[in-house]
């Protein structure tokens, strides 16, 4: 199992009362030294403001940031957490992936889900619709990314989305394509869209106690279709919230044991102030086995 770090944009209003550069400036330092500390991937939230109600905080837009991000790092994986499949339009969302595909030398996964901060999607002129319809919509997305990644023109048409004759160049520099990555809770429909479409599943921040019992279930939506449960990866969003030491340790093993691919931790809050939080987080990994890349 390997480790990513959840770097903030601002949206857990971590940022409120700060001067916007400093922490733009602070999140690219964080994620050099996560680059360098040897960890796997690094995650940026896809929302366009603070997920903290009543709360004004300077928040920035994962996408320009993962490619600012790109320009600091060397090695690790780059991806949102997750992309909200109705900000943008999947044929614009998937190039601007490939995109960061090139800008970081083949390091972008595409990480998509159905979205569900309903104030923010206000606030910005989307109209907010059911569950049904924000899931029927990351199915034509996948439907769309899923070609858009093919050598050679691409046509599809949907109820909601379309592209027609779409040659993407450039294509992802990682082969055969980038990874696809949806992200989400939903046993019924999120859960089965990733067996069906994804090489991974992102599990949104649960408490790691319930992942045991989720495992089966995300076993069953693969033998359900046909597919082999051992070909989807699974992953999760952690927040220790102030857990560390052996604690931490135990649950990072715990994760291991049950088959998990990798997991990415919260960005503490404190590391806005020091690097000792990610040096602590490190040290709890290597005492569990976490593979950190040497």
């Amino acid at each position: 199992m390997q480790i990513g770090l959840f770097v903030s944009n601002g949206i857990g209003a971590d940022w409120a009362g700060r001067d916007p550069q400093k922490c733009w400036d602070r999140s690219l330092e964080i994620s050099k030294l996560a680059d360098d500390l040897g960890f796997e991937s690094i995650w940026v939230p896809d929302h366009l403001q603070s997920i903290r109600e009543g709360t004004d905080s300077p928040t920035v837009e994962a996408l320009m940031h993962l490619t600012a991000i790109a320009g600091v790092t060397k090695r690790v994986n780059l991806s949102t957490g997750v992309a909200c499949a109705s900000f943008r339009n999947p044929a614009l969302l998937t190039k601007m992936f490939s995109t960061l595909d090139v800008a970081s030398g083949g390091r972008a996964e595409i990480a998509i889900g159905a979205g569900w901060h309903e104030p923010e999607w206000t606030a910005y002129g989307y109209p907010f619709p059911s569950p049904k319809e924000r899931l029927a919509r990351l199915r034509e997305s996948l439907e769309i990314i899923h070609e858009m990644l093919k050598p050679g023109a691409s046509s599809f048409e949907g109820e909601r989305y379309e592209i027609n004759d779409l040659e993407m160049n450039p294509l992802s520099i990682r082969q055969p394509r980038m990874p696809i990555i949806v992200g989400g809770n939903g046993q019924k429909v999120t859960w089965r869209l990733a067996a069906k479409y994804a090489d991974e599943l992102n599990l949104d921040g649960p408490n790691p106690d319930v992942i045991p019992e989720w495992m089966p279930i995300i076993r069953d939506r693969c033998e359900e279709i046909g597919r082999d449960p051992a070909t989807l990866k699974v992953s999760a969003l952690v927040f220790w919230r102030g857990m560390k030491g052996q604690e931490r340790v135990e649950k990072m093993q715990m994760m291991s044991e049950i088959g998990m691919s990798r997991f990415h931790a919260g960005n503490d809050a404190e590391s806005l102030e020091s690097d000792e939080p990610l040096h602590e987080l490190v040290e709890d990994c290597k005492k569990a086995g976490v593979e950190l890349l040497g």
